[in-house]
């Protein structure tokens, strides 16, 4: 433990009392709880004995037992403790807080308004239009029961595609899907060819679709017993990827879906089949 020597000194003709100067230590020793102290009293002599000056060791007061008080150390950190900022610094601090929140909606809504205004510049120049697609005709090459109860189908269809834009072109992707269904079952599958269509143009497409089902035995009966009455409902549902060109700018894929219900008279294979109504709806899909 370190070790302070305190030497209080009395300049004037008469003695300070030794009460007011243990009072002043004890207040040194609470800034200080990790040192030791020695007390020394220097003093004058009163006039009738001002010849030599005496130092004179305090050994009364023993200030090294003395502990220090409980409060000393919190006292301490209360004097180092750094100062708490002012209100007004934190009231500056809020009001940047805010200006900045202010400053990104602002910036968000301009985006927003930009991008709304440019679509819809673009939608009165290019007034955009969803392809239409009709199913023409359709023809059964094979359906026929396997050894193992499976059902195999094979059908051909033909689809008339329109882009009645005048200024967007279509180009047909990779991955479409066309489906010919029964009742909630899956009877064969095909998809379109990868091509490009242009404006105000009309294709026509023979899409040939294959598929097997496993309950063959039980699918086949169904649909022999819906054929005496001569109203067989189909369901062709499409899933084409495109891409639309605007004079030559490329937009991002979207998708073609769709949906034709179908009314045949009989699935008959080789054999002419008539369909007795059609219906189709369409949507694009970002």
């Amino acid at each position: 433990m370190a070790q302070v020597v305190v030497i209080l000194a009395d300049l004037t003709l008469t003695h300070t009392p030794l009460q007011i100067h243990v009072s002043l230590l004890w207040k040194l020793r609470d800034f200080l709880p990790n040192y030791s102290f020695t007390y020394f009293h220097l003093y004058t002599l009163t006039m009738r004995d001002h010849t030599t000056n005496k130092i004179h060791p305090v050994t009364e007061v023993n200030i090294k037992s003395v502990a220090s008080p409980p409060h000393a150390s919190s006292s301490l950190r209360d004097h180092l403790r750094p100062p708490s900022p002012p209100p007004q610094m934190k009231a500056k601090r809020g009001f940047s807080c805010c200006k900045c929140l202010c400053w990104s909606l602002s910036i968000l809504i301009t985006l927003i308004i930009i991008i709304g205004a440019t679509i819809g510049i673009l939608y009165l120049v290019f007034k955009p239009k969803i392809p239409q697609y009709s199913v023409d005709r359709l023809t059964i090459s094979q359906l026929t029961l396997n050894l193992d109860f499976s059902l195999y189908a094979r059908f051909n269809v033909q689809i008339t595609a329109i882009n009645p834009n005048k200024k967007i072109g279509i180009y047909y992707q990779k991955g479409s899907r066309l489906s010919v269904w029964y009742k909630n079952t899956n009877l064969c599958q095909g998809s379109l060819p990868v091509f490009y269509q242009g404006h105000q143009n009309k294709t026509v497409l023979n899409v040939a679709l294959a598929g097997q089902n496993q309950y063959g035995r039980t699918l086949l009966a169904a649909i022999q017993e819906q054929q005496q009455t001569g109203r067989i409902p189909l369901d062709l549902k499409v899933d084409v990827p495109v891409k639309i060109e605007l004079g030559k700018l490329k937009l991002m894929k979207v998708r073609i879906l769709g949906n034709c219900m179908l009314i045949v008279d009989s699935l008959s294979t080789n054999n002419k089949i008539s369909i007795k109504a059609t219906s189709c709806k369409f949507r694009l899909k970002l």
